[in-house]
């Protein structure tokens, strides 16, 4: 089978593309042939030795891709819920290797959920991370409930959009900062107010928001300080917001690191059985383009997810 490995932390030249055996599941696990795979930017940041490199342990042959939709080709012992034959999708073996760049992979079975019907092998390849994320931190961390306030940046992102649907499911008032060309896309996913970030400081804008969900970091996270009710929460995908900042403003701050949830997977993907969630794909790659795809990745601004085609 075909898979992609990185022997150093690199550039696009440390992705290979190599030829190895299909591996065989083992007591727990099962075997998946993958069809789609997503990137997300943790992927080529962990190959570059950010992201999750400094978690890892004598990482090398590093195996990238957590995000994963296929087929049960095999089932390992002690697996009772899955059987050859169930497509299914997951984040699998966060934060290690997860090896989802690949033709197939063998995966604990704890860490897959059967894939919703009404969502093709690509689109869910790039549902499991960025709703997790999403999930995680409005409502682990932040405790969004309805009623309450949400601002939004990176609106349009794999876990911007997500996080856009799931704070409107929720009940709550979604505003979302983008560039202008997203506007029409992401109202259509629910949001409530659009800021073009390019023509407007959101800053002047608004105010006394119960939750900041910051996908964009940098100044932006400075900026947004001002935005926060008393009492209220910044959560942050990109970068740590300073606890003394948050202190002196009388709000709460966290870090969002995602972390596996079948559970939690599972309720996500029952509610984009009953419609209220849908993964845009905004450009796929097939496995041989692998450089491509996070090239395009480490540019930004992107629309949704970018998605690895592994196999037909």
């Amino acid at each position: 089978m075909k898979t992609v490995r990185i022997y150093e932390f690199g550039g696009l030249d440390s992705l290979k593309l190599e030829d190895v055996p299909v591996p065989v599941p083992a007591s727990g696990e099962v075997l998946i042939r993958i069809h789609g795979a997503s990137i997300n930017p943790v992927d080529w940041k962990t190959c570059i030795g950010q992201g999750v490199a400094p978690r890892l342990k004598d990482p090398f042959p590093f195996n990238p891709g957590w995000d994963v939709s296929g087929i049960i080709e095999a089932v390992g012992a002690n697996v009772a819920a899955l059987k050859t034959g169930d497509a299914v999708c997951g984040m699998i073996r966060w934060p290690l290797g997860g090896g989802g760049y690949a033709e197939y992979v063998a995966a604990p079975a704890t860490d897959v959920v059967i894939k919703p019907a009404t969502m093709s092998h690509l689109e869910a390849a790039g549902l499991p991370l960025v709703a997790l994320t999403a999930w995680q931190g409005l409502f682990d961390i932040a405790e969004l409930s309805a009623g309450q306030k949400v601002l939004i940046h990176a609106a349009a992102g794999g876990v911007g959009h997500i996080a856009v649907q799931l704070a409107k499911w929720q009940g709550a008032t979604v505003i979302g900062t983008a560039s202008a060309r997203n506007e029409e896309f992401l109202r259509n996913l629910g949001l409530d107010v659009f800021i073009d970030y390019n023509a407007r400081q959101f800053e002047d804008l608004v105010h006394d928001v119960d939750v900041v969900f910051d996908g964009a970091g940098g100044d932006v996270q400075e900026r947004s300080w001002s935005g926060v009710k008393k009492g209220g929460m910044l959560a942050s995908i990109r970068g740590r917001p300073s606890e003394q900042d948050a202190t002196a403003r009388g709000v709460r701050a966290h870090h969002v690191s995602v972390h596996t949830d079948q559970k939690q997977l599972q309720e996500i993907a029952d509610l984009v059985e009953a419609g209220h969630i849908k993964v845009h794909v905004g450009a796929t790659f097939p496995l041989a383009k692998i450089r491509d795809a996070h090239e395009l990745s480490q540019q930004g601004h992107g629309r949704g997810k970018i998605v690895l085609q592994c196999s037909n």
